[in-house]
Order: structure tokens, then sequence, then C-alpha cells
């Protein structure tokens, strides 16, 4: 499947360079508004030690990593909603992505220009956070409006669409994050199809170092259970193209805080990776948590899933400590699951079928 993650934020924040530095694709990122002007899109792999493992495991010749496309969308100004700046136009692309990364200017050098009058990161989420609001009012009033005429009919299903949009209507002129509120699953499955932008995840990038950030804010994002991160987005950039034992060698961790942006991504949007093992390749499959194994070869092939008869199973763990498939028959550690499985997060999976 896949997965997109739009960057938003004010400004001169540092959206850019963080994309920049994940896609270590070159960007305009001049130090003035509106730069980049069209949404930037580039396709990330996901860093993972396990496909790594398993690839020398079994001398795969190909290592394939699952990806995430990330979009540098152009800063929001207050007034977007209502087409200030460029703010329509970023404001529809937004509504493509699966994820929003909020990208808060935490850090003081004051020689990079501040569309703001202080550096507050608070104020800053604020800001973005009615201008999604906003234009998600927008496109509720409209469908409103047509449903009351269609009401007339009695249609269940229109009933029930008209007061998920009310609800959601309501919270929203409270100056509440949809995705923040409770809905049922009927309800989730009504707003949907309107892909609101305040109805998608997010995690709240803080740009700067750690002791640019006043503890009454981080306690703040706690106590809201905002998923957060403090990213000092240009010591990662310039440390972009460094090995894990140059990392070490200055002091900085092997993991690069972009890998843990990455992981966390993935997490706030219910995803697990399973995969599949060979002497061709060893690849790395993305699946929503939850999902069955006959709808997970799916994703490998249509005919897996049509054509399911049974999975061969076994934690990548496992496999590794035991040296390779022909040891871990031989231990009865390969399990055989039937369509009810549910996949795990580091499954290591062989599809039997009659296609």
């Amino acid at each position: 499947m896949a997965l997109s993650i739009g960057i938003v934020g004010l400004p001169n924040v540092g959206k850019s360079t963080l994309f920049e530095t994940l896609t270590k694709k070159q960007v305009d990122k001049a130090n003035y508004p509106f730069c980049t002007i069209d949404p930037n899109i580039g396709v990330v792999a996901v860093p993972d030690e396990r496909v790594d493992k398993l690839a020398e495991l079994t001398k795969s010749q190909k290592k394939i990593y699952t990806t995430i496309d990330f979009i540098d969308i152009a800063g929001l100004v207050k007034g977007a909603s209502k087409g200030e700046g460029l703010g329509n136009k970023f404001l529809a692309n937004i509504r493509e992505v699966d994820a929003i990364v909020y990208v808060l200017r935490a850090f003081l050098n004051n020689k990079i220009i501040n569309t703001q009058n202080s550096i507050n990161p608070f104020k800053d989420k604020e800001i973005l956070d009615t201008e999604l609001i906003l234009k998600d009012l927008e496109t509720i009033e409209k469908r409103l409006k047509s449903l009351e005429k269609e009401l007339k009919n009695k249609n269940k299903e229109m009933i029930k669409e008209y007061e998920s949009l009310l609800k959601a209507k309501n919270l929203l002129e409270q100056g509440k994050i949809l995705i923040e509120e409770f809905f049922t699953e009927d309800e989730i499955k009504q707003l949907k199809q309107y892909q609101f932008l305040t109805l998608k995840p997010r995690i709240y990038l803080l740009n700067g170092k750690d002791e640019e950030v006043p503890q009454d804010i981080i306690n703040e994002f706690k106590k809201n259970n905002w998923p957060y991160l403090i990213i000092d987005l240009l010591t990662e950039f310039e440390a972009v193209d460094l090995s894990k034992k140059e990392r070490r060698e200055l002091g900085l961790p092997e993991e690069t805080e972009l890998d843990i942006l990455i992981k966390k991504s993935y997490q706030i949007l219910g995803l697990i990776t399973f995969f599949t093992t060979g002497p061709d390749e060893t690849r790395a499959w993305t699946i929503k948590k939850g999902t069955a194994v006959p709808q997970a070869g799916g994703i490998i092939h249509s005919d897996f899933e049509k054509h399911f008869i049974k999975a061969e199973v076994i934690n990548w763990k496992d496999l590794i400590s035991v040296g390779g498939f022909t040891q871990a028959r031989e231990k009865g550690l390969i399990r055989t699951e039937g369509k009810e499985y549910i996949v795990q997060d580091g499954d290591v999976i062989e599809i039997k079928h009659n296609a």
C-alpha cells in the first residue's frame, strides 16, 4: 500500500529542510515565504534492519524496503482557508495524504525570518489548526445544504450521514480537532469519505534543539497526548550522509531522528510490516494492523488472496536465531496458519495457493 505524509507548517519553519533531509532531494528552501510553490514529492525507503538481516540469512540478490511518499506543502498562513497566501491550493494537497507532520518552529536563530511576532509552537499550531478547521467546515456546510434537500426521501443512510456531519460541524465550531474526538465506527465511516483535514492523524515536530524547547511546552504536549518529536532539523540535514559509525564518533545517536519520525508515522497510522525472503529477494510489506493473512497475501499478488490455501509463518527473530528455514522446520518453529490468522509485525510469510 502506498503511504503518503504531508509536511505542513507556517513559512520558514524548516519544512523544506525536513523534506530535503528525508529524501536527499534538492528543493528551493530560500529564506522567504512561498518558495515551494508546487508540492514536492519524495519517496523515502523505510529503514529496517530486519530486511538487512533476513537478506543476509537467505543470501538474497535484492532487498526491497517499504516506502513512504513525503509531500512538502508550501507554507500556510492565517487566512489560508479563504485563499490567503497560496492557501486553498495547499489545503487541497493536504486532503490527499494519509497523515500530517506539523513542523513547528522552536529554534531561536534570528537570522531566519519569522513570519510571527514571537517563537511560540502553540500559536503556530493554533493557526494551522484553525485553517484546517475552517476548510473542513466549508466542506461540511456545502454537503449539509445538498443533504437537507434530499432528506425528504427519508433515506436511512442519508439521515446517518447528515447526523454524523452535524456532530462534526458542532465540534469544529468549538475549535476541536476531529481526530481527537470520539466517533462511533459508523460515524467514522460516514466522515472518512470526505477526507477531512482534521480527521487525519498527525505528528508534531518541534524544530529545534532539546534545550530550546521550554519544559511547559513539553508538558502541554504530554498532557494532551499529542504525538510529538523534538528534532534539530539543521543538525540532521548536515549529518544526512554520515554512516552509523561516523554519527557515533560525532556523539550523535546511531539511529537518526528522522528514522524515528518514520517509525512514529507507522505507529500513528496503525501499520505493521511483514516479510517475504528467499534467494531472489527479501521484501518488506506494509499492511494495516489487524489484517488477516489472505488479504496480506493479496498485497503481494491478487491471486494469493483469491486462491489462498494456507500460510507458513515464522517470526523473523526465530528464523534468524536458528539459522534458516531448514533448521526452523526441524525444530517445528514454522506454523501453518489458515485464513483466520491475523498477521503480526515481524512475521516472515510464505503463502500457499492454487492459482
